[in-house]
């Protein structure tokens, strides 16, 4: 089963600095329907204008991955990291019992975006931690790349839940296949348009995915995909 939701579909809010749409429940916007997707608990697809950001504040228990697609975003946090994340950079940060951080542009005039996904952990009260890493778009090309994981997979970030993030690629016409037997997929176009299953996804749409065997996935225009994998 392939639900599709398409991008005009999401939760928008624009508040000047920040242009953002909210794929579930999150700040003043609430669905008792759209909670989570498995251990996904937040997808948002944020846009930061030059000089903004949010100011020092705490998270606990949440495993929160920032994917940067353009710009560069500026991380603080209490633990005395103080770091830039660039376009093909990926950070993790495991607020376990508690962390306190705060996020900007690092541009006063160009915007930035980036998405940033909370996926719930598996435990609680986890030791916080941070680090971020490069990932060479080539190796993404015609394939998924795997960037963050439960630590399992080679070369990905970590995080504490059984969960795999892909990034790719896909030149027009070209094919990936994911075996997704016995697990959720939450399928998530970031450029061009794609066809999963037989069902056609463009620009800013999201599928979420269960009981498929294998997805088969077709780029229709030159296209990025990210694909995350869940229990």
């Amino acid at each position: 089963m392939i639900r599709v939701i398409k991008s005009e579909e999401r939760h928008r809010q624009n508040i000047g600095w920040l242009d953002t749409r909210w794929h579930f429940s999150f700040g003043d916007y609430y669905d008792p329907k759209n909670l989570h997707f498995s251990a996904l608990r937040v997808f948002n697809d944020d846009w930061l204008e030059g000089g903004g950001g949010f100011d020092l504040h705490p998270h606990k228990d949440m495993e929160i991955v920032t994917i940067m697609l353009e710009g560069v975003l500026r991380h603080k946090d209490l633990l005395g990291n103080d770091d830039v994340l660039k376009p093909n950079e990926v950070q993790v940060m495991s607020a376990g019992r508690g962390i306190t951080h705060g996020e900007f542009n690092d541009s006063r005039k160009d915007r930035l975006h980036l998405l940033q996904l909370w996926i719930l952990p598996r435990k609680k009260n986890n030791d916080p931690r941070w680090e971020q890493k490069g990932f060479d778009p080539a190796d993404r090309i015609g394939k998924l790349q795997p960037v963050v994981s439960d630590g399992s997979l080679p070369g990905t970030l970590a995080i504490d839940q059984d969960a795999v993030i892909y990034r790719s690629t896909l030149p027009a016409g070209q094919s990936v296949e994911h075996d997704s037997a016995a697990r959720k997929v939450y399928l998530f176009v970031i450029e061009g348009d794609v066809t999963v299953n037989g069902e056609k996804l463009a620009k800013g749409d999201q599928g979420r995915i269960e009981a498929e065997a294998l997805l088969k996935i077709t780029a229709g225009m030159d296209a990025e995909i990210l694909l995350i994998d869940l229990p």
